[in-house]
């Protein structure tokens, strides 16, 4: 006697923001599941009216949901049922729930296909001419200063290119942190990416406000690795940051001046070697 059929989920990317992008793959997986899950149902609704596809059934899936309709999925795969993954855009499980139900699916032994195509971290380091390689993608950022400090902090000394998303009204704030706490690298913020009005916009940490920083829409972040081979002295840091303490300012601020003349120190760097000299 044949064994009943187990379902499969496919983990499917839809596009960022031209429709264009779906792969033909993509389109097949979609429409003959048996359920979709989606973050926003509605949402996910107007995407499949927009492309032509007729999705059999919809389940909300989202970040406060995820673990309760783990049970509920895998009972679908149990009777044989196809499932499609899909965020509101771009690759699922990216800064996106599904880490949980691919590893339940994973332990009970139901098979997990991707149906890659569209994403943002990826698309917007291939087109930024910032080193695209090794990176380090961290998803959305804390909310907490603190917490973005110590995630900058961490990762910025494995010396990678770093990748995130962040809400319009912290990206100014945010680039200042990254600029105190990994000292002055090149940056870009990929806003609007395959739409209409895709722009990209390159600067410098050190020189920040010269580039407009008020912008709509999503966007990607992406700062660079430090350039080691430009890194300041020491001798010539020191002489910089005894300048900027005759010109007077709290400690803090004034290892913040220092790091923006310098290269390859960052404040938190020049701060201590402040301190050390103070003591």
């Amino acid at each position: 006697m044949d064994e009943p059929r187990r379902g499969r989920l496919y983990v499917v990317a839809t596009p960022l923001g031209n429709a264009g992008d779906l792969s033909p793959r993509a389109r097949e997986i979609l429409s003959a599941a048996d359920l979709v899950l989606a973050e926003d149902t509605r949402r996910a609704g107007l995407l499949f009216k927009r492309l032509g596809i007729g999705a059999k059934r919809y389940m909300s899936f989202f970040e406060h949901n995820e673990e309760g309709r783990v049970t509920q999925v895998l009972a679908e795969l149990d009777q044989g049922h196809d499932v499609a993954l899909v965020s509101d855009a771009g690759t699922p499980l990216l800064s996106d729930p599904g880490y949980r139900l691919v590893r339940a699916c994973r332990e009970r032994g139901h098979a997990v296909s991707p149906v890659p195509g569209p994403s943002a971290p990826v698309a917007a380091l291939s087109a930024s001419g910032l080193p695209p390689y090794p990176f380090v993608f961290l998803g959305f950022l804390p909310r907490r200063d603190v917490d973005v400090r110590r995630l900058f902090e961490e990762y910025g000394a494995t010396k990678a290119t770093l990748v995130f998303f962040e809400r319009k009204n912290r990206l100014t704030a945010t680039l200042e942190l990254a600029a105190e706490t990994l000292g002055d690298r090149e940056f870009c913020v990929a806003r609007e990416l395959t739409k209409e009005h895709e722009q990209f916009i390159l600067g410098r940490l050190s020189k920040r406000e010269d580039v407009q920083l008020d912008l709509l829409g999503e966007l990607t972040v992406i700062v660079g690795p430090p350039a080691e081979e430009l890194r300041t002295s020491e001798a010539e840091m020191a002489a910089v940051l005894e300048e900027e303490v005759l010109r007077g300012g709290r400690p803090k601020e004034v290892a913040r001046r220092t790091a923006e003349r310098v290269c390859g120190w960052t404040a938190k760097a020049v701060y201590e070697r402040l301190m050390d000299k103070s003591g």
